[in-house]
């Protein structure tokens, strides 16, 4: 099927951000536009954009605390005013960012009198806190608190389970969704003889990102869910081949190199598709790579060793750890 021209094409499709502000350290606000659209392509994307702002963005929250001699959730501690249900409640407002893989610890060391805050917490180096000011609890008496934790990075929003686990820790309800909330609109007008849209985007962000830098990461996360689309035809071509086995001609020199280049092509596509957030770099390489403008696993391949040597602050042995995730990835292309 041949798809007619139409006036309006993707190609000349302009976005920008008409209004940004920062509210508090947890309440960050942007609003962009994008235009001109087709009618009825602006729903398509706000109502698509929506859903993956809200629902398919990671976000590092504390999800478990443990403090000794502490027999139940609900019960309270000698010398501290919050019972350890409203210490669970303020550990679960504490915001944190992080390019965190997998489970970290962390801890609370605090000796009274005094408030303890967000700024207590000893963090491991792949995580920031994003408002130290929150309050956790008042030590009231002159007594040592000790609360270990546990940071892990997600999606969504966990329910804390009603059982608690074997080492005496509580679980707390994790909320990992970095985006507060998206709102999409549209404007409607005439050019010519053709109705056009404006597609408005609102994003309000918890600090731990910024609403520019969500649309981001929401936009390659939708690009990521069609990638295997994009390998349909091969796949079909496939299915086809087996079950009517059909006996190809030879295929000449030309078709050879036609077919050679179209393989390069493919897979320089899917490499393009990955990029370096997903893959397990410690934070002071993913920050050297960053300062580089190297976003994604094909603009790593063009490095080569001794370019990857020249940059700032990137040593022999973090080339060598790059190489070797560098592997890892290449299996999955």
């Amino acid at each position: 099927m041949v798809r007619e021209k139409g006036r309006v094409s993707t190609r000349t499709l302009q976005w920008r951000c008409v209004e940004s502000r920062v509210d508090s350290k947890r309440l960050f606000y942007g609003r962009f536009i994008l235009s001109p659209l087709r009618k009825g392509q602006a729903d398509t994307i706000g109502i698509a954009m929506r859903r993956v702002l809200l629902g398919e963005m990671e976000g590092t929250c504390i999800t478990r605390a443990k403090s000794e001699k502490i027999p139940h959730e609900y019960s309270t501690i000698a010398g501290i005013q919050e019972s350890v249900h409203d210490i669970l409640m303020n550990l679960k407002e504490i915001v944190l960012k992080s390019h965190l893989y997998g489970t970290r610890d962390a801890s609370i060391y605090f000796k009274g009198p005094g408030y303890v805050t967000a700024q207590d917490i000893i963090l491991p180096p792949s995580v920031e806190l994003v408002d130290n000011t929150q309050h956790i609890a008042n030590v009231t008496e002159p007594i040592n608190l000790c609360i270990g934790l546990k940071i892990d990075r997600n999606r969504g929003y966990r329910i804390k389970t009603l059982k608690n686990f074997q080492d005496g820790s509580y679980t707390i309800d994790a909320v990992f969704m970095p985006v507060r909330n998206a709102n999409h609109s549209i404007h409607s007008y005439v050019n010519g003889n053709e109705k056009q849209e404006i597609l408005f985007l609102e994003i309000w962000t918890n600090g731990s990102l910024t609403p520019k830098e969500a649309l981001y990461e929401a936009s390659r996360n939708l690009i990521d869910l069609f990638i295997p689309f994009l390998h349909a035809e091969e796949e079909n071509l496939k299915f086809e081949n087996n079950q009517h086995k059909v006996t190809l001609p030879l295929l000449t020199f030309h078709d050879r190199l036609a077919r050679a280049t179209l393989r390069k092509k493919k897979k320089e596509i899917a490499l393009k598709s990955i990029f370096i957030d997903q893959l397990e770099l410690p934070p002071r390489i993913y920050n050297c790579l960053k300062r580089s403008n190297i976003n994604t696993l094909l603009e790593l391949l063009n490095n080569s060793q001794e370019e990857l040597l020249k940059m700032e602050h990137l040593r022999a042995e973090d080339v060598k750890k790059i190489f070797d995730i560098f592997e890892i990835e290449k299996n999955f292309v």
